[in-house]
């Protein structure tokens, strides 16, 4: 066990490891800054000439958000809670579905640059608007998390320089995406989630070994009460149920990867839907993998603490210290190991922040630059974007001070993404599932959702969930540094613990509705949008569905139930002229492909 007062910091072999992740990042920037087109052309610097391999775009969709929060708030979750976590897997696997069948079709056969241009060919130009600026508040408190959190974890468990480690994060990473593009970006996101899963793979072996192998960490998890995966309790105050993880989670990330820029730029770079799908797969299968990795490593470190809680014993102060920790007590004595693991924290906090900032430089780019200056020149829109994607780096450097003030990393991470994710998820959804929806109702909707979230997600703050922990223990700190799995784990259980329970306090009535679990924030403000928005466009004369241009929506009757006859279908789709635009289901999917920034029938390979 690391004593707090005489704690490992970094070695000069830690640092130089450190230093090299950085310096390899920004090499790759500066390589495709100097190859190829030079970033000379929006298309290659924000779509990256639409000629991706599926395999860096995978990567790139896995290391984009599940990063330097995964990296830190899921072990210590597992820890904490136990790894009801991991049945987020089986929400990645359904978003994966509706992000390829329903969402993913739209943007394609619009070949749009910015996710928001959608908003106006459906709705107007004044919801086009709305919802870019939704999708900028989200990412820019988003990324100042991503920069602070681990900086200040690191700081506080290894003494790396606190404001040190954001400038290094926030600088590198604004450096090689201005200089190198949508191309660098995915690149240095393939390096990056290598590191990660090398730094799972090494807290997992290092730690299984301490305390006896994977069998005896299962075994002590067990025993600790942290193994539940099946609480099918249809409560939705209770913060992890299979309900709340697997539903709710569905649309926590389904409004990530559905309609989020960040995402729907990622596998516009791929030539083809089929190319882009196959990107998407490998995501999916990515994602289950890293947070299986990320819940294991949490059940290690509670198998390696639990007769000797660190957060107890006052050696962390935060719970997102807790894998530092653990990294520097299991490594400290192998110089360079705490150094790659920590590389593995920021190189997943880089590829976040890379994704976001080019995301932000091609929104504002597509629906303000082009608004004002709709027949600017090429070269001079490019350099624009260029120093968009810069001004934004700045941006979030500052936000990390705002970000300070937050708390749990996990949690508010994801509770961001319910509160803004969840109204925009619904907006896309009432425009592409219900033709009837006009501009009053999209408009209506969106505010409306936005106020339901923030008014649960910021009066949750003031009135928090009572949630029930697993109990943790100091009782066996005197014995064999804290290793308990020396001693009858059975008889360590029997002693009398400290309960972690959050005891409640007299609250108001309405204080019931702040209880609700945060994995259904986006859930809640997506059924807010649509209610609110259907209601206002049937009250304010609803639109015509044989007026909607069928690109717009889709078909779910022809996506999910195509075996069923035709008499059956028909009018399952509302009335909207699918059949006019397409003539098979199939066509609906992959009539365009994508080269060069224009739509090419796929039918015609000449001109491939």
């Amino acid at each position: 066990m690391v004593d707090v007062e005489d704690a490992p910091r970094f070695s000069i072999a830690d640092y130089l490891v450190f230093i090299s992740m950085l310096i390899v990042s920004a090499g790759i920037g500066v390589y495709h800054a100097l190859t190829g087109g030079k970033q000379k052309t929006t298309n290659e610097f924000l779509l990256a000439n639409q000629n991706m391999n599926p395999v860096p775009v995978g990567c790139s969709l896995v290391a984009s958000f599940i990063s330097a929060i995964t990296f830190l708030g899921t072990p210590a979750e597992n820890y904490i809670y136990g790894p009801m976590f991991m049945l987020y897997g089986f929400s990645y696997i359904f978003t994966g579905f509706a992000t390829a069948y329903m969402f993913m079709p739209v943007f394609y056969r619009l070949n749009v640059t910015s996710a928001y241009e959608y908003l106006e060919k459906r709705f107007s130009k004044t919801v086009r608007l709305m919802g870019m600026v939704t999708f900028s508040l989200q990412m820019v408190i988003y990324m100042g998390i991503v920069i602070y959190a681990p900086s200040l974890a690191l700081n506080a468990v290894t003494g790396l320089d606190l404001w040190g480690a954001v400038f290094a994060i926030g600088i590198v990473c604004t450096f090689y995406t201005t200089i190198g593009g949508m191309k660098a970006v995915l690149w240095t996101d393939v390096f990056q989630v290598t590191v990660m899963v090398i730094g799972f793979l090494a807290i997992i072996i290092r730690g299984s070994m301490d305390v006896g192998g994977l069998d005896r960490v299962w075994n002590i998890s067990a025993e600790g009460g942290r193994i539940q995966f099946f609480d099918f309790d249809p409560d939705p105050t209770v913060r992890h149920t299979f309900w709340s993880v697997v539903i709710g989670g569905t649309f926590t990330w389904t409004a990530v990867y559905g309609v989020n820029q960040s995402q729907v730029q990622r596998y516009l770079t791929c030539g083809s839907q089929s190319v882009a799908r196959i990107a998407l797969l490998i995501s999916t299968i990515g994602m289950v993998i890293v947070v299986c990795l990320a819940c294991l490593s949490g059940l290690v470190m509670y198998a390696k603490y639990a007769g000797c809680d660190p957060l107890l014993r006052g050696d962390v102060a935060k719970s997102d210290q807790l894998i530092p920790y653990l990294v520097m007590d299991l490594f400290s004595d192998m110089p360079g190991l705490p150094g790659l693991i920590t590389s593995a924290v920021f190189s997943a906090a880089l590829s976040t922040v890379s994704s976001g900032l080019n995301s932000l430089a091609a929104v504002y780019g597509e629906d303000v630059v082009k608004l004002i200056w709709p027949n600017i020149e090429e070269r001079k829109y490019t350099m624009i974007t260029k120093a968009l994607a810069g001004f934004f780096g700045v941006v979030c450097i500052g936000m990390a001070v705002v970000a300070s003030f937050m708390g749990d990393v996990l949690q508010t991470a994801l509770s961001i993404f319910g509160m803004i994710g969840g109204p925009l998820l619904g907006l896309f959804s009432l425009g592409i599932f219900f033709p009837w929806a006009n501009t009053k109702g999209a408009i209506s909707g969106l505010l409306s959702g936005l106020v339901m979230a923030f008014w649960i997600g910021i009066g949750a703050q003031f009135y928090p969930p009572v949630v029930n922990k697993p109990p943790l223990t100091t009782d066996y700190c005197e014995f064999d540094e804290g290793n308990y799995t020396m001693y009858n784990s059975t008889d360590m259980y029997s002693t009398t613990m400290i309960s972690m329970t959050d005891m409640p306090e007299e609250r108001p009535a309405v204080a019931k509705l702040y209880s609700l679990s945060y994995a259904w924030y986006s859930a809640v403000a997506w059924l807010t949008v649509l209610f609110v928005g259907l209601i206002v466009s049937f009250a304010t004369g609803p639109t015509d569905p044989a007026d909607v241009d069928p690109k717009l929506c889709c078909s779910l009757v022809d996506t999910m139930y195509c075996c069923l006859p035709e008499k059956i279908k028909k009018p399952l789709r509302c009335g909207v002229r699918y059949d006019e635009q397409f003539t098979h289901v199939d066509d609906v999917h992959d009539e365009y492909k994508v080269v060069g920034g224009k739509n090419i029938d796929s039918k015609d390979e000449t001109k491939f």
